[in-house]
Order: structure tokens, then sequence, then C-alpha cells
């Protein structure tokens, strides 16, 4: 993340070079409707079933026990990082002022960094969706780039890029590398500083108390390190498996294309480098309709709770180019299976073994 990639790059050439705006002008005005009591309704429910699980993981030990409550717990904590993501994005109030205290509280149960987020995920990610050098989620590496890999880095690799390693990519690159140690532009520096220190300052806060409970409850230091693993880190960690896998379903699946510099615009990245997946009926609860990735990259300023009718209105106008489908574990394992390395110049996804048939002797 550099200041260059911010300032520099220039900006989609109009219609003819591939604009978002007649994909935008389709979208009804409906869909930009939001009230402020709805947003808060949303950010007030998933906070309960927050406190709620807190409260629980407090009282039940027996790891048995603690597993379901976890599974339930991290699917809430992303309801609440959907919730922080729409207000990071300015689309869930009308106010910036209520945007930004919402957004950072939602965030903190996740430990993001809210202004971290907003720069790298706003500001690159969304700017530059699948540009080759400038979009830095899932970025591919090509054959001659993994060659020159270490084999720790081979290694690390071949986890990251399984569906198994999705949580570890994101914890490292996206979260770690971005938003905790990253070195910001100037201009963002002071903002992205502040909300490190809040971060860190719930993350220990959160570990005091829940040391002291652990304490008051076992008297043993077993207990108190039982206690934050189960109630902070755990789920923290779940969590990232979670959104890593999620935002991995979003931009990677053979179909979905990586662009040179020169060849991408804004219609090829938003609109053919994302997905609109379905999920089960319920699972919405949490996700806030995130899986409907397709207008929200079209356009960030629509609310979560109208994605489904912006995607409608889109996919009337542009049926052969939106790719809508079932949200399936099989397909997540079958994507994170072909697409492991890449190829620009052609624009195609290769599994590893294109690599090894490079090297072999001729």
């Amino acid at each position: 993340m550099t200041q260059q990639v911010l300032d520099d790059v220039p900006e989609s050439r109009g219609p003819a070079a591939g604009s978002l705006k007649p994909v935008i002008d389709i979208i009804p005005k409906e869909a930009y409707e939001r009230p402020t009591w709805r947003g808060l309704s949303y950010f007030a429910r998933d906070l309960a079933c927050y406190f709620g699980l807190l409260a629980l993981l407090f009282f039940v030990t027996n790891p048995l026990l603690v597993i379901p409550i976890e599974a339930v717990l991290v699917f809430v904590t992303t309801g609440l990082f959907v919730i922080g993501h729409d207000a990071a994005h300015g689309a869930l109030f009308n106010s910036k002022k209520m945007n930004s205290i919402v957004g950072h509280l939602a965030m903190l149960p996740s430990w993001h960094v809210y202004e971290g987020w907003v720069l790298g995920h706003n500001r690159i990610h969304h700017s530059y969706t699948v540009r080759q050098g400038y979009d830095f989620v899932w970025h591919p590496y090509t054959v001659e780039q993994f060659q020159e890999m270490s084999w720790v880095g081979k290694l690390r690799h071949r986890f990251e890029w399984s569906w198994m390693g999705a949580g570890a990519y994101y914890l490292r690159e996206v979260w770690w590398h971005k938003m905790v140690v990253g070195q910001p532009p100037s201009r963002w520096r002071k903002a992205v500083r502040r909300d490190r220190f809040i971060v860190l300052g719930f993350g220990v806060a959160f570990a005091s108390v829940l040391g002291y409970l652990g304490w008051v409850q076992t008297h043993s230091v077993f207990g108190v390190a039982w206690m934050i693993l189960r109630v902070e880190v755990i789920p923290f960690l779940l969590f990232c498996s979670m959104i890593g896998s999620l935002v991995h379903v979003h931009h990677v699946q053979p179909t979905i294309r990586w662009w040179k510099r020169g060849e991408w615009t804004k219609f090829r990245g938003q609109m053919e480098g994302t997905t609109v997946l379905r999920v089960p009926k319920g699972v919405n609860f949490f996700f806030h309709w995130i899986m409907v990735h397709t207008p929200h990259h079209v356009d960030m300023r629509i609310p979560m709770y109208h994605l489904e009718l912006a995607a409608a209105a889109i996919e009337a106008h542009y049926p052969d180019t939106v790719h809508d489908a079932p949200l399936r574990f099989g397909d997540f394992r079958h994507n994170a299976k072909i697409c492991k390395l890449y190829n620009f110049d052609t624009g195609t996804w290769m599994p590893y073994r294109a690599a090894r048939k490079v090297t072999a002797p001729a």
C-alpha cells in the first residue's frame, strides 16, 4: 500500500473504456434509502446477540459446550463486522459522524482498525478490484514469482491458498500487514495510528476484565488463560477464518479474470471481478447480504439491506455478466484447488503443476 497507488493511478477513461455509470443509472432510487432507525436496529440487535453470547461463554467452560457457542459468536461477530464495513463505506447512515461512531464500535469485536480498513478496503481494493499490482486482496502470484520463492514461502503459499488456510492468509496479509503494521500515506497516518491505539486499548481492557473474571471464577492461572482464550482470542481467530473464506469466494474462481494495468476498467473490475452468491435461508441474519457482492462493488453507497434490490436491476440488464450462484462449500474447495497461480498474459488461473511443468527438463 503506497502513496503512489493512491495518487498516481489514472481513472477509468469514460464509457468507451468500461465506465460503471450505465450500470449505476439502472439501480432504483429506493436502493439508496437508508433511514437512521434501520441501521441502528441492525447494530443494536447484533450487539445484543454479541453480549449475550459473551455472557454464555463466561459461565460455560466445558469445551464440548463452548464449541457451538463459539460458532454462533463467529457469525454474530461477522454480522457486526459487516455493519462496520457498511458504515465505513458511508452506506449505513446519511450522517458521516454516525457512520464513524457505529463503524468504530462495530469493528472492535473483530479487532479491526477502522481508518486502516477505510484506506485499504475502500480506497484500494474497491478502486482497483482485480487489477494487477494494485488490488492486494488475494492478488495472485505468477509461475515465475512462485518459482523464486524460498521453500518456506512456497509452503506458506500452499497452505494460505488452500481452503483451510484462508484465515491464515487474511490474518497475515490483510489484518496484520495492511491494518496493524503497514505504513499508511502521510495524510492517513494520524487517523490510522489513533484507531490502532483504540483497538489495542480495547483488546487489553477486554483481556484484563476477562482475566479478572477468570480468576474470580477459578482462582487459577489456567482458569484466567482459558477465559481469555475462549472468549477473546479463539473467536477472533475463527472470525479471520470466516472472513478470509468469504472474501475468497467473492473474488477468486476460475471464471474471474485479473487484468493487466492497461487492460483493466471499472466495469471489468466491479462487474466481472465479483460475485453474487445466494446463501441458505436465515444466513443473512448474520451475513447481512454481503454475499450479494456485485452491486456493492458497483456502488458502495447502497446499504446492505438493499443489495438484493440493486442486484435484481443489474442482472436484468446484464444477465450474461453477473456471476449468480448458490454459495456452496464444494465450490469453495474446487476454486481453491484450481486457482493457485496466474498467467496475466492469457488471463487464466493455474494449479501448482503448471510451475512443475515449467521447471521440468525438456
